[in-house]
């Protein structure tokens, strides 16, 4: 139990939950413990999002692209992490990208129902899922306004982010040069300026129809200069 409790305590979702109230829930709570293996599909686009998905060991890759994949950005997610669970309720609950084990990984699942009471009866469950929530609407608002009136850097910065978790790491962003030329309005070179520049400062490298992040963190602190 001590290794599951210090795994579960990694997890947003359960940030200030005690080790007796973890061991009530791993004990009373009907949960599932399904495992991957190297390269196997965990979802796909458009499954239904039914379940919290726990990553409690190895690590998933996680592909989002648009409708005729000429726009792709992929990252990983490393145990302990939570997969998509903003698509859990809402709108929209299906999953609007791929998963797939890396290695070896185990996940933990809980149903929305069970999750839902778990809401209901405790309030550290509810508040650590409402500020997973409000984090993601307000990256929302930044988004916007680096998209109407930021820099190009912001600009890119909000693409990547809006695509990836915060615990992401390993992002790639895959896109003919061309048609990211198109999608930002702005000549080639201008663009490989602003490549070149992000480069240097070591947040990010670029190959020809490839821009890989090195610090998701760096890249997010462009919104928030831009902002202030």
């Amino acid at each position: 139990m001590n290794s599951m409790y210090e795994l579960l305590m990694g997890l947003p979702l359960f940030n200030g939950v005690s080790y007796n109230r973890i061991s009530e829930i791993v004990g009373s709570t009907p949960l599932s413990f399904l495992k991957y293996l190297p390269g196997q599909p965990i979802f796909a686009t458009g499954d239904p999002c039914t379940q919290l998905k726990f990553i409690i060991s190895g690590s998933v890759r996680v592909s989002i692209g648009n409708h005729n994949d000429r726009f792709r950005v992929n990252s990983t997610l490393s145990a302990p992490s939570v997969i998509m669970p903003d698509y859990l309720f809402g709108r929209s609950t299906i999953y609007p990208c791929d998963a797939s084990a890396i290695d070896t990984v185990s996940i933990m699942q809980i149903s929305k129902q069970e999750f839902t009471r778990l809401l209901r009866t405790d309030e550290v469950f509810l508040f650590n899922f409402l500020n997973i929530l409000s984090s993601d609407a307000q990256k929302g608002i930044d988004g916007v306004m680096a998209l109407s009136t930021g820099s190009l850097e912001e600009r890119l910065a909000y693409w990547i982010l809006a695509l990836t978790q915060r615990d992401a790491t390993d992002i790639t962003m895959t896109c003919k040069q061309r048609d990211l030329y198109s999608i930002f309005g702005v000549q080639r070179s201008s663009f490989i300026a602003m490549l070149d520049s992000l480069t240097e400062r070591g947040i990010i490298t670029y190959v020809p129809g490839e821009i890989k992040v090195i610090s998701r963190t760096n890249l997010a602190r462009l919104l928030l200069s831009g902002n202030e």
